[in-house]
């Protein structure tokens, strides 16, 4: 590592395509931001509150801190290479492993800037991770005391950038774009004035900056139980800064105004709001979550979610099923809702894959075998003998036989309070507060940090995977556990934080055994759906949501938390459905994953042919989504839109889902610029039979799509047209 003190103005690090780099001042202090900047309006590379030393200036931010104005420029030094290893480490859940990126991986440029406080002692290595010609910054903080006296930490920023559009280029402009998450309510994206939440206050009258700012955050083991962790700003001429945090333990983001330009910092858990400190003692070191902060010149939203997209593709564990992207029945959602047996999975069995389904997962009740019910029994996961009289293995056979993989649903982190395990496992095998067991919902959680617990799952999936032969694994969360344990008297956000990154770590090391198996993430539909998760899991199980007409804005805005491959859509045709309901829910998925669902095999001849229709329609185009980018003609949805579209830009063609719902007019133009001034034809893919007339302006780049009934869609193909 280089040490030498460069002059001042001297950059460490810089990223053309983001505009964006690294400078050391002539005191030693380094910040980020772009070029000709005033210095005053950025930041400092990191910002820490400790116990002792807080900040500056005191308010609701957690900016301006004491250690962060002290952290002096020690040495820098970077390097290349076709993948790295993240910050946390192996055995810390981390998301990146060299030679397990993706075939996007390229070469990752990494550039580590070491800064020191001299008052604590403690150092700050910051690791600013990119890649050629994209859009991204990749970060990520390692704190070590090397002072003589312990250190409190009670937040540390993984990325802090000042300067975002100064009143010079319109920092009254800007908006502010976040997402609120709810249990069947996921992805509703809001905006606002970024004035709205940071009001103008006269800096020059008053002498100091405002002392809020708009802020978002978890609370408890459900990641985004509340909102994303994703979230931006936009300014009119099309520029945006899209950030995401990547962490199931705790996170915050924040934006203001600080001398006169907007700033965002972002954050894993914190003291405040997540119940973490950690005590360094000398020698001792932590690392933040990752986070990562994308900007395009241009071009809005729809550009930053591309370059993110892009990005989500590059940082997860490569896996065929990416490629692949095989069609799902699963025998849950409106169907058995938890109830299966032998007698009704086989039937379900053959009717699905009629259908064309690749892969049939039994979800929960399979190890139901308690007239006092399953939920707070479960943990052993054996197959329930009064449910399958044959044994699982005749339900898994059926599947195998039908050309299908078999999956099952697990709640791996759970232990039910009535579960011999709950008796069995040591204490320490499960999160405790008060040096009380913590119960939740009729469960326990175990802490994957103790070897009796992780040795306890791993016994059990390499039964279920390596003797039965399951191939899919549908990993459910169902509780929120609140802020986490006090193991050996760390802070509950220090507990939770370590058990999600030794759950990481097991994830990693089931596919490490298991490398064509298949994981699921699924939290209670979308309530865990963070990238700490999806760079280990295949697929997210987008929601819970039982009503195919509140489906379509989750199923719209699913590609801004999840790359479109990843992201697992319920489709649930019924034999009580009209064909333009049976349509309706099976355009949900075809952007994405199909999650097929209903009770196929009560259908009548025609309308189990429109759902083979749909999923041939699926099948057809599915080789095109992995390397498509998403875009939302009438912009992100809200959850009353009565007209819903989203679309994937693919190499090929362009396709766009279309929903109506409700009364009203029976047209909506969308405008797709990339289109703009093309000869293309507008083809209708799905339904096959439809009644829906869609038509192409080129000069404006505007699609017309007609749904003359209320509660229908399409979906819409727009390709080069064909010479006459």
């Amino acid at each position: 590592m280089s040490t030498a003190v460069p002059a001042e103005g001297s950059r460490l690090w810089s990223h053309p395509a983001l505009a964006l780099h690294a400078v050391v001042d002539a005191a030693g202090s380094v910040v980020l931001g772009a070029p000709g900047q005033d210095r005053a309006r950025l930041l400092p590379l990191v910002e820490v509150t400790a116990t002792g030393h807080g900040r500056t200036w005191s308010g609701e931010r957690f900016i301006d801190t004491a250690v962060g104005g002290r952290l002096i420029y020690q040495g820098h030094e970077s390097a290349n290479g076709p993948g790295y290893e993240s910050a946390d480490g192996p055995g810390h859940g981390s998301a990146i492993r060299s030679g397990n990126g993706s075939a996007r991986d390229g070469a990752w440029e990494r550039t580590t800037i070491r800064l020191a406080d001299p008052e604590t002692g403690l150092t700050a290595e910051v690791a600013l991770n990119t890649c050629p010609g994209t859009g991204f910054l990749r970060t990520q903080v390692r704190l070590v005391n090397e002072g003589t006296a312990p250190l409190r930490l009670e937040s540390v920023s993984t990325l802090a950038l000042g300067g975002i559009a100064d009143a010079a280029d319109g920092v009254d402009g800007l908006t502010v774009h976040w997402a609120d998450n709810d249990w069947l309510a996921e992805c509703r994206w809001r905006q606002d004035a970024f004035r709205e939440h940071n009001v103008a206050l006269n800096r020059s009258a008053h002498g100091h900056e405002g002392r809020g700012s708009f802020e978002r955050c978890s609370q408890g083991s459900w990641s985004t139980g509340r909102h994303l962790p994703v979230a931006a700003l936009t300014a009119p001429d099309g520029r945006a800064w899209l950030w995401q945090i990547e962490s199931s333990a705790g996170w915050r983001y924040e934006t203001g105004e600080r001398e006169g330009a907007a700033y965002v910092a972002l954050f894993g858990p914190d003291d405040a709001h997540h119940q973490w400190h950690r005590t360094l003692a000398p020698g001792e070191e932590f690392t933040t979550v990752p986070a990562v902060l994308v900007h395009v010149p241009g071009g809005g939203l729809d550009a930053a979610f591309g370059e993110l997209t892009d990005y989500r593709r590059r940082i997860r564990r490569s896996h065929a099923d990416h490629r692949t992207l095989p069609v799902i029945y699963n025998d849950y959602m409106n169907t058995l809702m938890g109830d299966p047996t032998t007698g009704k999975l086989l039937p379900l069995i053959d009717a699905a894959a009629t259908a064309g389904a690749e892969v049939f997962v039994v979800d929960a009740g399979w190890y139901d075998d308690d007239a006092q019910g399953w939920w707070d029994a479960v943990g052993a996961w054996e197959a329930a003998p009064n449910r399958f009289p044959g044994g699982m293995g005749e339900v898994l056979d059926a599947i195998r036989a039908r050309g299908m993989t078999p999956g099952l649903w697990l709640e791996p982190e759970v232990v039910g309070v009535r579960s011999p395990l709950a008796r069995t496992l040591p204490p320490e095998a499960f999160f405790r507060r008060g040096g009380v067991r913590v119960t939740e919902h009729g469960r326990h959680h175990l802490d994957l940090r103790h070897p009796a617990a992780r040795g306890h799952l791993d016994r059990v999936v390499d039964r279920i995977v390596g003797e039965w032969g399951v191939g899919y694994l549908k990993l459910d969360y169902n509780v929120n556990v609140g802020p986490g344990t006090e193991a050996d008297g760390e802070s509950p956000g220090a507990g939770l934080l370590g058990h999600h990154r030794a759950h990481l770590d097991w994830l990693h090391s089931l596919l490490d055994r298991h490398p064509t198996l298949v994981l699921e993430n699924c939290g209670s539909g979308g309530l865990r759906m963070d990238y700490a998760q999806l760079a280990v899991t295949q697929l997210q199980s987008t929601s819970d949501q039982q009503d195919l007409r509140r489906y379509p804005p989750i199923a719209a805005a699913a590609a801004t938390a999840v790359a479109p491959e990843q992201a697992a859509v319920w489709a649930y045709p019924q034999p009580g459905h009209t064909p333009d309901e049976i349509a309706f829910t099976l355009t949900a998925p075809l952007l994405g994953r199909v999650h097929l669902s209903g009770f196929l095999d009560r259908m009548n001849d025609g309308q189990l042919a429109l759902v083979r229709a749909a999923i041939r329609t699926y099948k057809n185009i599915r080789p095109h989504i992995a390397e498509a980018r998403p875009f939302w003609p009438l912009g992100l949805p809200a959850w009353e839109d009565t007209w819903i579209a989203h679309g994937l830009r693919a190499p090929e063609a362009t396709y766009v889902a279309v929903w109506r719902r409700g009364p009203g007019a029976d047209h909506r133009v969308l405008t797709i610029p990339h289109l703009r001034g093309a000869d293309v034809a507008a083809d209708v893919l799905h339904p096959a039979a439809s009644d829906s007339t869609p038509e192409w302006e080129a000069a404006e780049g505007r699609l017309t799509v007609r749904l003359p009934r209320p509660d229908t869609a399409v979906l819409v193909r727009l390709s080069a047209a064909q010479a006459t």
